[in-house]
């Protein structure tokens, strides 16, 4: 049974939402001839700028829609509260799975789906954050579904991706459809880059009144590599590779012209395998060695924290509501999707008597790899499926089918049409407050029908826009400070290990390989120049 998806900007009977009037308007004056104009004049302005990713080795504009999305202030206060909840009791356990272990024993969720975690990394045990934060950096994807109401769909602790293009869309719109503003008052987002230096400094050990903050990337080759060097470039601070850092004595150390540097932040986007060959996977020639050793001498902080994918593993995700309550004493403001957990014998036997109406996807995975639509699989897919479960069943998750909101959207000749979204709110944690970046990145499924919002899979992002009417609190909410096993290689690691002694390659190739290889948890990721390389969205 087909199910109808909310409209955010039309109502029932075709008439606009509250809110949507000026915007609905300022479209139908443009028609498709006008819109069709101005989406060659976004194309030749995001290639000008060289805002363009790689799709498949080819590179191609920024699949940005010309229609905004526009959410009310009510809405936006309900998205910040939940988002923000949601990070208290995500950071609670972070700290308590690295440190006293209570959850585990109280029997708020097995053990051993905790330990079995690719994502889990023993040698994150005991370090402690000088402002008591793991989370620097989130991006909690959220849906919308047929009753309008948004739940989350998963959340993204490691390497969030994507807010570039928040502030790209922003700036890209306004260059090319300024008259889509003159209805509206519309919050800033271009106040993140200052909010995440603030952030990351705020993290710096408590000794140092002036701390260095750096970038690290994996390099060139990474397709999200464009935001680094964005980010980098922003906040004003140094964009680094794994080779311009060393340790000596607990401290780490950046080769500059004028002789080393002391770093007392870094800001990773690598992989947590790759950032340390002492601790974690020796054959990276991308991180740091002796990194872990000085986080855990507190004389450097290395921010998302190593070990945070274990919150965000998508097994974990059906227990984020039972943290919430057993944390924070309060009730999940933002619902999550309904979810199976495949490890039980009970749930596994239901799932795979309904694949074909389910949605299926890894755990460890991200960018929309590995998901199996039931309701659009051949026999064929759903019979590979059906044999991976029952082989691996702690790697699998179920949820039903949700129907994603509809938001309208520029497709062929200027036409618009109704195209499912989702929405990555972006949050900042400085220790003493969270803030939620108004709006956040919506990606837009660009194909008819499709639900896969992810860039490599064809879709595309939208300007998000929270209305200002005067009733929005500037201030960001307090944030509460959180409360207070073992792992096997992952997958990953012995394939890692398996193509370096059965297939030797140079340090260079190896290089390229593993800088395209990070999984950047993200929304579309650009890429410039002739960067390679699939976008990890």
């Amino acid at each position: 049974m087909s199910v109808t998806p909310f409209d955010e900007m039309l109502l029932p009977d075709g008439r606009p939402r509250d809110g949507h009037e000026g915007m609905h308007e300022t479209l139908a004056e443009l028609g498709s001839s006008g819109l069709a104009e101005r989406a060659r004049q976004r194309d030749a302005y995001l290639d000008r700028h060289g805002i363009t990713f790689t799709l498949g080795e080819r590179e191609r504009p920024l699949p940005m829609d010309l229609v905004p999305r526009l959410l009310t202030p009510p809405e936006w206060k309900h998205i910040e509260a939940g988002v923000i909840q949601r990070l208290r009791a995500l950071e609670a356990f972070l700290a308590d799975v690295y440190g006293p272990g209570i959850a585990l024993k109280d029997g708020l969720i097995p053990r051993r789906l905790v330990t079995t975690s690719t994502h889990f990394h023993r040698q994150a045990w005991g370090i402690e954050t000088p402002n008591n934060v793991r989370i620097h950096v989130s991006g909690i994807d959220l849906i919308r579904d047929e009753s309008g109401d948004f739940r989350v769909l998963e959340d993204n602790l490691r390497n969030p991706s994507g807010v570039s293009y928040v502030l790209e869309n922003r700036r890209t719109l306004a260059h090319v459809l300024p008259e889509i503003f003159t209805h509206h008052r519309v919050r800033a987002v271009n106040e993140y880059p200052e909010r995440l230096l603030d952030a990351l400094k705020a993290a710096a050990p408590p000794d140092i009144k002036v701390p260095t903050v750096v970038v690290l990337t994996p390099g060139v080759h990474n397709s999200a590599h464009y935001e680094h060097a964005f980010l980098a470039r922003h906040m004003g601070v140094e964009l680094v590779e794994g080779r311009d850092l060393y340790c000596r004595d607990s401290t780490v150390w950046m080769r500059t012209t004028s002789g080393p540097e002391p770093v007392h932040v870094i800001y990773r986007r690598i992989d947590d395998d790759f950032l340390d060959p002492v601790h974690l996977l020796p054959d990276s020639v991308l991180g740091i060695p002796g990194v872990v050793n000085a986080a855990r001498a507190g004389r450097v902080t290395i921010a998302n924290a190593i070990g945070n994918g274990v919150a965000d593993d998508k097994a974990v995700y059906p227990y984020v509501p039972a943290f919430i309550r057993y944390y924070l004493n309060e009730e999940p403001i933002l619902p999550n999707v309904d979810t199976f957990d495949l490890s039980d014998a009970d749930q596994r036997e239901w799932v795979l008597g309904r694949l074909d109406r389910m949605v299926v996807k890894p755990s460890d995975a991200s960018g929309g790899y590995g998901l199996m639509m039931g309701p659009w699989a051949s026999d064929e897919q759903l019979a590979l499926t059906k044999a991976a479960v029952l082989q691996n069943s702690r790697g699998w998750i179920a949820q039903p089918v949700v129907t994603f909101s509809t938001c309208p959207t520029v497709v062929k000749e200027g036409r618009i049409a109704p195209r499912h979204v989702d929405l990555r709110p972006f949050a900042v944690n400085d220790g003493t407050n969270v803030f939620v970046l108004p709006g956040g990145l919506s990606r837009v499924a660009l194909p008819e029908g499709s639900l896969v919002v992810n860039s490599s899979q064809g879709g595309g992002s939208k300007d998000t826009w929270v209305i200002d009417d005067g009733t929005l609190d500037e201030a960001p909410p307090e944030s509460a400070s959180p409360e207070p096993a073992e792992r096997s290689l992952s997958h990953a690691v012995a394939a890692n290990f398996s193509k370096r002694y059965n297939s030797p390659t140079s340090h260079e190739d190896r290089m390229v390989q593993q800088q395209r290889q990070q999984q950047q948890q993200s929304g579309p990721s650009p890429a410039r120049g002739t960067d390679e390389g699939e976008p990890p969205c």
